[in-house]
């Protein structure tokens, strides 16, 4: 039996509070060990034979709700796991690009995200993808306006693909972690006909033995994209 395809992967990472509450820690530490989960995840990618592109989902636009000790905290952390992480891709020959808008970070922020995006943009053995300060809906709502700005009269599919940030059209396998079995707002036009997987596993729980499992069973999925198999 052909093995499904697997070129364009997305995340949700899941589980980050939860996972510190249930050992008495501060929901600060959960996403500490959630980043560590991310670079054992962007290795194992940049090793498979067939992923192209992995996508996750960082920070939400909806994520600014949140207590702003935490968002600072998540701002912080993210400076320091892009300074820490830049000789993780340069080794591993991974690309790494930002996605959202980012006007809304620090000046200093942006910059890194600059930074480690031009140090990186050469490396070809996977494209390391952070959704930060993102939203599905104000994507495609972005792509249709820059399209209407450049005199588009009638926007396609295929112009909306385009103009999306993202280097992909569409992803093949979307995993999210802890439970919840819902997109969130992420990739809306990319997850058309996605394969689903929910794991109840805390993302800062997650393995790259339960990821390559799941791959597994993506590759033994038989997707019909709406005809019959």
């Amino acid at each position: 039996m052909t093995k499904t395809p697997l070129k364009n992967l997305a995340i949700i990472m899941d589980g980050n509070g939860r996972w510190a509450a249930q050992r008495g820690l501060a929901r600060t530490k959960g996403h500490e060990q959630g980043a560590e989960i991310i670079r054992d995840v962007t290795r194992y990618c940049a090793k498979h034979p067939e992923i192209e592109t992995v996508t996750f989902y960082a920070f939400s636009t909806e994520n600014w709700k949140r207590p702003k000790l935490e968002v600072d905290f998540l701002m912080r952390l993210l400076d320091r796991y892009l300074q820490k992480e830049l000789a993780t891709y340069q080794e591993n020959n991974v690309k790494f690009l930002a996605i959202g808008d980012m006007k809304a970070f620090s000046s200093k922020l942006q910059e890194r995200i600059r930074k480690t995006e031009e140090a990186t943009r050469h490396n070809t053995d996977l494209t390391h993808i952070l959704a930060l300060n993102y939203g599905g809906r104000a994507e495609i709502t972005h792509a249709v306006n820059s399209l209407i700005a450049v005199g588009k009269e009638e926007v396609t599919e295929a112009d909306i693909s385009a103009a999306l940030q993202t280097p992909y059209s569409d992803i093949d396998l979307l995993i999210r972690t802890s439970g919840e079995e819902r997109v969130s707002n992420f990739l809306l036009w990319q997850l058309s006909y996605a394969e689903f997987y929910f794991t109840q596993t805390l993302w800062p729980d997650f393995t790259v033995e339960e990821l390559d499992d799941i791959v597994t069973d993506f590759q033994n999925r038989n997707r019909r994209f709406g005809g019959l198999s």
